[in-house]
């Protein structure tokens, strides 16, 4: 338990890393871009109700949805994060028809990332839990060129990483790089993600399932 209560994220991904000899340390770089566009989404989450960031932009996403004001900012400070840190040829956003290209000052690197900026942000005025998700890809262009659409539009069986953030009564991230699923709960005292659940696998038997289903029929 106390080796579970000091593993912090960053330490966490340092020692998966160890165990590939051949890793450069780019996906370990990225994941942490990742966790601290977390922890400043997180930040902003938390005060929704003080700030000027509740309700609707009077725009509408890729999906015909409301924008509201928390989504932009979370898919800008995503943005801000990631696209400078030279691991990443392109993104694509919810919150975006196109694919995002790296800009031209920043290095173009071999991941691609996909997320949700914010995924349920209707629950933003009631105060339930939103979240961030992301996925990560090795690119399939060519090496040093901009990311393209076929980039993105990989399998999902060739993700090399993914995750999610959950923000509610306590920040939450959860990843897995095909090693086991693990999660981390934000420390707010000082800023750091700690390791909460180790190794999280669904029972062997149970009783309940949750699925959605709304697709069943198509």
């Amino acid at each position: 338990m106390s080796e579970m209560r000091f593993m912090t994220l960053a330490r966490h991904i340092i020692e998966g890393e160890k165990r590939h000899p051949e890793a450069t340390g780019e996906l370990s770089k990225l994941l942490s871009d990742l966790s601290l566009a977390a922890k400043v989404i997180s930040l902003e989450v938390n005060k929704a109700g003080l700030a000027d960031i509740l309700g609707f932009t009077g725009d509408n996403n890729v999906h015909g949805e409301k924008v509201k004001k928390l989504d932009i900012f979370a898919h800008d400070m995503l943005l801000r994060a990631m696209e400078h840190g030279g691991h990443l040829c392109v993104m694509a956003s919810e919150e975006e028809e196109d694919i995002i290209h790296i800009p031209s000052p920043y290095k173009v690197g071999k991941y691609v990332l996909l997320f949700d900026p914010l995924d349920g942000s209707s629950n933003i005025d009631v105060n339930i839990s939103i979240g961030t998700i992301f996925s990560i890809y090795r690119r399939i262009s060519p090496d040093g060129q901009p990311g393209t659409l076929e980039d993105c539009l990989q399998q999902g069986y060739k993700q090399i990483a993914a995750g999610y953030v959950v923000y509610g009564s306590s920040t939450i991230l959860v990843y897995s790089t095909g090693e086991g699923v693990h999660g981390f709960t934000l420390d707010p005292a000082f800023g750091e993600f700690l390791l909460s659940h180790e190794n999280i696998k669904i029972p062997k038997k149970s009783r309940i399932y949750s699925i959605n289903e709304g697709n069943y029929f198509y």
